[in-house]
């Protein structure tokens, strides 16, 4: 008894042998689509051209819908094809279906439409200030309508915005990627230390070692900087800063100004050490090269507008 209650159980949810996967009982959107075209023009060749189809492509998903279903759909003829009365039914079934889906459709178009319409950036300040303007300006030529924010930054400032859904993409420069999030160099960068043309270091006649740079106080940015990260990591410890300043500019200002040495991205010195309003200082013994990244949260590659400024953006 148990046995025939087993059968029967499995025979009813699914007919005889059938998977109980409701994809493998119920047709796809392509035959349903065939099966109203038939209806509504009562020829399967017709229905084969409206949809784009050879018409013994459209005669063997017919085929192959019936065997699905187990019942007839489409009487053919020398004037045609008509549906049989099983064949009105689920023609009827199968609109409401495609209606649903194209309902589905539309707001799956709504969705990314919205999405298209903006794009928040967050960025640490390097990045932000000389790299991220070029990268803005060629995406508002592919993206005209799209809405950008921008949220300058440290790394770890960064980092926190994408966690907190606060961003779609990221950039920053430390040495390494900020835990729960993927990444793509993007760029290469170096730092450079710099001084006013009337500070000691621009006179000397040999390269700063390591120790030096290290054991002396310097213009800095804050900690959690991307400059500030690969400074600390390639000298193994820094002297308490002469100055801790949020921002590329402000240190820079503060260097220009006389008010001591600082290491800051050759990005952001260039203009400076053209016109001598500062001095690159060679090193001896350590090269403060690092890479710059795309940043987004553990996978979740980034879409839309986003995926189009990375791709704006590889090295």
């Amino acid at each position: 008894m148990g046995r025939s209650m087993a059968e029967g159980e499995q025979t009813g949810r699914g007919g005889q042998g059938v998977p109980g996967s409701l994809a493998h009982r119920v047709p796809d959107l392509g035959a349903m689509e065939l099966l109203l075209a038939v209806a509504r023009l009562g020829s399967l060749g017709g229905a084969a051209r409206e949809l784009g189809i050879t018409q013994p492509a459209a005669s063997s998903r017919v085929r192959s819908m019936e065997r699905q279903l187990g019942v007839a759909l489409v009487d053919r003829s020398p004037r045609g094809s008509r549906l049989t009365d099983a064949g009105v039914l689920v023609t009827d079934w199968a609109r409401r279906i495609v209606e649903a889906a194209e309902a589905f459709d539309a707001g799956a178009q709504a969705l990314r439409d919205r999405r298209d319409s903006r794009l928040r950036v967050a960025a640490s300040m390097t990045i932000a200030e000389y790299l991220l303007p070029g990268w803005l300006v060629a995406l508002r030529t592919q993206l005209p309508d799209t809405a950008v924010s921008l949220l300058a930054g440290n790394s770890a400032t960064v980092a926190a915005r994408l966690l907190a859904d606060e961003a779609d993409l990221g950039f920053v420069e430390g040495v390494s990627v900020p835990a729960g999030l993927d990444s793509a160099v993007i760029a290469h960068d170096r730092l450079v230390v710099v001084t006013a043309p009337g500070h000691p270091w621009a006179r000397r006649r040999h390269p700063l070692a390591a120790t030096e740079l290290a054991a002396t106080p310097l213009i800095l940015r804050e900690k959690g900087s991307g400059t500030r990260q690969v400074l600390d990591a390639a000298l193994g410890g820094l002297a308490r800063p002469l100055m801790e300043l949020s921002s590329t500019t402000a240190v820079k200002a503060a260097a220009v100004s006389g008010a001591g040495p600082s290491v800051l991205s050759e990005l952001a010195v260039g203009e400076e050490l053209t016109n001598r309003r500062l001095v690159s200082v060679p090193l001896a013994d350590v090269t403060l090269a690092r890479d710059l990244r795309a940043v987004w949260p553990t996978g979740h590659r980034p879409t839309g507008p986003a995926r189009h400024l990375l791709s704006l953006t590889r090295v």
